[in-house]
């Protein structure tokens, strides 16, 4: 079960790396589908971290945000210059202490780095899905996922986790599941999806589809919507940030010292973040996949539609009540995407449901972004959680106990 060629720890963090694919739901048992519809076969690109232990207790799944994908930790050659995307959270002495647990993460069913999504080939067609793959939801990418994990021979997880979208399917994962993991941290989320949030979303969404490149999303084989699918992570990445980090890193400082050009053109330093920011993603990332993951995220409701008129936690309440997991929730003072309130109606269906919870609030000024950036605050947190070493709790604000409580042995 174990993907690292080199021993972990030798350069920092989870060692080199490499990655694996299951491949399920081959007809005639495709994956059904929220829309109704079938999907199959499924691929699912992987990479584990750490080692499973004799009884299989150990495994902690990992969901990655939006952007992100399977390779979370670690590098994929000496020379990578660019460790996995939570390296800072993931190997030996971290939050997730590979030296203690085995850490799996996979990415999803729509994504774009070897999972099955719109641009992978229709076996029917033998060409690209494009427009023609069917709609997914969070829950489908976690029914996928818990095949997966079936498939590794682990009954039940330590821990499922997650920022962000991440923090959805972890949260999806222990109402799905609720007796196949011990310890559910959802990290900067909430019980659905905010109508700002949709509305920010379908902007960046009109953005690809404005583009003349995407043709209606069959555009494999020929230029790419890279105009578009720049101006939807500019979008996006405004949201991941906080109006004190702007300020802080940008100010109002200009791109150079000769003054205002007085022209239509890109001229503070922030401008030229942005256009930094939109010309590397595109190089990395499927502007079709951007469009089936936001809408995923966007139909994210627990709450199945009661929280239109508030008073949610209830009913939300009943769907927990099922698990027999406990709760860390982790969110961020700065975070305006998904902020403190999201997490307290969370933590107040949870303990209406009598599940074990914690809300940690982290006092940081780097906005949504935190959840992948403030690993220093997060980690003491995460592994007192778990069961480890208490540490240091600097910009931490407890809410409820005063005494730390080990809740996950």
């Amino acid at each position: 079960m174990q993907d690292q060629e080199r021993p972990a720890g030798a350069d920092g963090t989870a060692g080199i790396v490499r990655h694996r694919t299951f491949v399920a739901f081959r007809p005639p048992r495709p994956l059904r589908l929220d829309s109704g519809k079938k999907l199959g076969p499924v691929s699912q690109v992987y990479e584990t971290y750490g080692q499973l232990n004799q009884d299989r207790s150990n495994a902690v799944l990992v969901f990655h945000a939006l952007s992100g994908d399977h390779h979370a930790a670690g590098r994929h050659s000496p020379s990578d210059s660019k460790p996995g995307w939570w390296d800072n959270m993931i190997g030996p002495g971290k939050a997730f202490d590979t030296d203690r647990v085995f850490v799996i993460c996979a990415n999803v069913i729509g994504g774009c780095r070897g999972s099955t999504g719109p641009s992978s080939r229709n076996p029917a067609t033998k060409k690209p899905y494009g427009a023609g793959f069917p709609v997914v939801t969070l829950r489908d990418m976690v029914r996928a996922q818990k095949a997966l994990i079936d498939h590794l021979g682990i009954k039940r997880l330590l821990a499922v986790t997650g920022g962000s979208m991440g923090g959805m399917m972890a949260l999806h994962w222990a109402i799905e599941y609720p007796d196949s993991v011990r310890c559910v941290i959802p990290i900067a989320t909430a019980a659905y999806q905010s109508a700002q949030n949709i509305a920010l979303q379908e902007v960046a969404r009109r953005a690809i589809m404005a583009d003349p490149n995407w043709r209606g999303g069959n555009y494999y084989g020929g230029p790419p919507p890279e105009k578009g699918l720049a101006v939807a992570r500019m979008m996006g990445h405004i949201s991941y940030l906080s109006d004190r980090g702007l300020q802080d890193k940008f100010g109002r400082r200009l791109q150079n010292g000769s003054g205002l050009a007085y022209a239509l053109k890109p001229e503070f330093r922030v401008e030229s973040y942005l256009d930094h920011q939109g010309e590397v993603f595109v190089k990395r990332f499927d502007a079709n996949t951007y469009l089936y993951v936001t809408k995923a995220i966007d139909y994210f409701d627990l709450t199945d539609g009661s929280n239109n008129g508030g008073g949610f936690a209830p009913a939300l309440a009943q769907k927990f009540r099922r698990s027999s997991a406990k709760f860390l929730l982790l969110s961020f003072i700065s975070d305006w995407l998904y902020p403190v309130e999201r997490s307290d109606e969370l933590e107040q269906s949870l303990k209406l449901a009598g599940r074990p919870v914690r809300h940690e609030t982290i006092h940081s000024t780097y906005g949504h972004d935190a959840c992948f950036l403030e690993a220093d605050r997060m980690a003491p947190v995460i592994r007192e959680f778990l069961g480890g070493r208490k540490g240091e709790r600097d910009g931490v604000k407890r809410r409820g106990r005063k005494e730390p409580v080990k809740i996950c042995p």
